[in-house]
């Protein structure tokens, strides 16, 4: 895996890990009623994030901050500052994901239709905002599956070939962690949410884990991805998004 991929890995899933709900206690349900299961969702017009990264797979160990910005139903832009990805930039819009390394004056340019294939898995806009802020990556329906554990409310969802189980704090009603597996594979990820505090009115989990684990030619691998927010804010002011791509950058 070249330091390209391993950015955009990160991009993505920085953006799949961040998330925001409101803190809600004293909540009494039938758990077997799935419909009674409010899963608490988070609206906002602009959220803003600073965080630290450590990225580690088979091959490679960078460590990174990122500032995120997002204005909702529209615009996802993280800006990269590392040894070796200094100056990159990755814009996530309604159509497709862009990175910009202004350090070897070059881009990359990913679809949805591509990543969809890649990952077996309905990558969009919409998947990507709604893991941003810690809502369901998909849609409740009649077969969803809710079970209760000694500690957590499980909500289990499939999604194609993708099994999703989603473990619900009873007292907060927020995802502390997500499971997926992609069936014919068997490639599988899990992202856990620590160290909760209140932004506004909002939890949001200032230290995160995703791993990962999928199949390559040398059987498989484990790709580790650590996060800690040093700020989070929900934004009521309009944010800028500063993104362009010089005409002498060369497109991989």
């Amino acid at each position: 895996m070249n330091k390209t991929t391993a950015l955009f890995l990160t991009c993505l899933l920085l953006i799949i890990s961040s998330s925001c709900s409101k803190r809600l206690s004293g909540v009494h349900w039938n758990f077997l009623d799935k419909n009674k299961l409010d899963v608490q969702q988070v609206d906002f017009e602009y959220f803003s994030g600073k965080a630290k990264i450590n990225y580690k797979d088979d091959e490679l160990d960078i460590k990174a901050k990122a500032n995120i910005r997002i204005k909702k139903d529209s615009v996802i832009w993280i800006a990269f500052s590392s040894v070796g990805i200094q100056g990159a930039r990755c814009l996530i819009s309604k159509d497709s994901i862009t990175i910009v390394n202004l350090v070897k004056k070059e881009y990359y340019v990913f679809n949805y239709d591509s990543l969809t294939k890649q990952f077996n898995f309905d990558v969009n806009y919409e998947a990507i905002q709604a893991a941003a802020l810690g809502n369901l990556l998909v849609n409740r329906n009649r077969s969803d599956e809710v079970i209760k554990d000694e500690s957590f409310y499980i909500l289990k969802q499939q999604s194609g070939s993708v099994s999703l189980s989603n473990y619900v704090n009873p007292k907060t009603m927020k995802i502390e962690r997500v499971e997926m597996l992609e069936n014919p594979s068997k490639n599988s990820a899990v992202i856990r949410y620590y160290d909760f505090q209140m932004v506004g009115s909002h939890a949001f989990p200032f230290s995160e884990i995703i791993s990962l684990f999928y199949k390559g030619k040398s059987g498989t691998l484990n790709t580790v991805i650590e996060l800690e927010y040093s700020k989070a804010e929900i934004e009521d002011k309009e944010l800028k998004f500063p993104f362009n791509i010089p005409k002498k950058y060369e497109r991989k």
